[in-house]
């Protein structure tokens, strides 16, 4: 039986009568979850010595090629390839069953290819209509686990654990347990959100829209894969409307929030630059701090994220940027991308003048709740 977003469990409004669904009756196939992020870097050396400062360990490399993990068995999280600019290539998510790949194919009328990289598998390669390269594979041989950065015991209330012990928690980088999301801007929000529900079959946890435009329905989504009973990370996947179209940040657990300050201390150390942190979101309700990589892309250690199961309905809030956190320091324009810029007002006028879902109502509403 699915749960009432009414009941308080993640939000304070559900949807009203005939606003979206947030899942499709009948998807094609239901993704288990994330696989990895493929990125292109033009040092793969400097790509490197971030990574193991952010808490990567290197499963594998190449001249041409570096893979990227967490502590807990499974795939990669990143895999990184030399090109001539660095950017976000796409995605990759892992079907729950083989026979997945060949519904895909038959539906979408593309090849299922053997993956001749690291861990083996088969893959099929889908374009999105916004038109980002999603790869879903199956039969990854998984890595096995690496020694864990353990959560600190906490005496808490009337129920303490530590006695005569001391906390010293290291300053050392905080070791990545897995990835988590990833967050992209389309100018396609609604055609891109129907098909990740009906293709890939992942639900909506929250919907956000404009508070004075919610009869023209959400502005953005926070997907998770449906797995039935068993838990999911509240987002696997999150998109917004906006005058561009691409990646914005992706996320990577750690085990705590001592895990998340220390190796945001390590990080400010070794002369990287925070975007914004530490604090707690609204929407998934993790503890968050967002640094930038020598290349100026996004990423985020989190930790004590919401799981959901199949049951939970999706909740519907006002977009503000007061509203992304419960605590914290206030949001910074670095993590918005509202800096004012000439290649932003060519983004800007681009979109407005393309054949896609942002119009100048759109826009003023979007740059109203950037300033709520």
């Amino acid at each position: 039986m699915k749960q009432d977003a009414h009941t308080n469990l993640h939000s304070e409004r559900g949807p009203l009568r005939g606003e979206h669904l947030g899942r499709s009756r009948d998807p094609v196939i239901k993704v288990a979850d994330l696989a990895w992020l493929e990125f292109e870097k033009t040092d793969l050396d400097r790509a490197e010595a971030f990574a193991r400062d952010f808490g990567f360990a290197v499963a594998s490399c190449t001249p041409d090629t570096l893979y990227l993990r967490g502590t807990l068995p499974g795939a990669q999280c990143v895999v990184v390839r030399r090109g001539p600019r660095s950017r976000f290539l796409g995605p990759a998510f892992r079907a729950a069953e083989a026979a997945d790949l060949g519904r895909l194919a038959a539906t979408t009328g593309s090849d299922v290819r053997e993956l001749g990289e690291l861990g083996g598998g088969r893959v099929i390669e889908l374009r999105d209509p916004s038109g980002f390269p999603v790869r879903v594979v199956h039969g990854v041989t998984d890595l096995p686990p690496l020694p864990e950065q353990h959560p600190l015991t906490l005496n808490v209330g009337v129920d303490p654990r530590r006695i005569n012990r001391a906390q010293r928690p290291a300053r050392e980088p905080a070791r990545v347990q897995r990835l988590g999301h990833v967050v992209l801007e389309t100018r396609m929000f609604e055609r891109a959100l129907g098909w990740y529900l009906n293709t890939l079959g992942m639900i909506v946890s929250d919907f956000l829209f404009l508070d004075d435009q919610r009869d023209r329905g959400p502005t953005m989504a926070f997907l998770r894969c449906d797995r039935g009973g068993d838990p999911a990370d509240h987002h696997t996947l999150a998109m917004h409307l906006g005058p561009g179209v691409g990646y914005v940040h992706s996320a990577y657990q750690v085990a705590d929030l001592d895990a998340v300050a220390a190796g945001g201390e390590y990080l400010a150390d070794r002369g990287y630059r925070r975007v914004w942190g530490i604090g707690r979101h609204a929407q998934g309700s993790q503890i968050f701090d967002y640094w930038r990589d020598p290349d100026r892309l996004m990423v985020e250690h989190f930790a004590d994220g919401d799981l959901f199961d199949c049951t939970v309905e999706p909740g519907w809030a006002p977009m503000s940027a007061t509203g992304l956190a419960q605590w914290g320091p206030p949001v910074t324009r670095d993590f918005l991308g509202t800096s004012p810029s000439p290649a932003m007002l060519h983004t800007v006028m681009t979109a407005l003048r393309g054949e896609n879902e942002l119009d100048a109502a759109r826009l003023l509403g979007l740059m109203k709740a950037m300033k709520a």
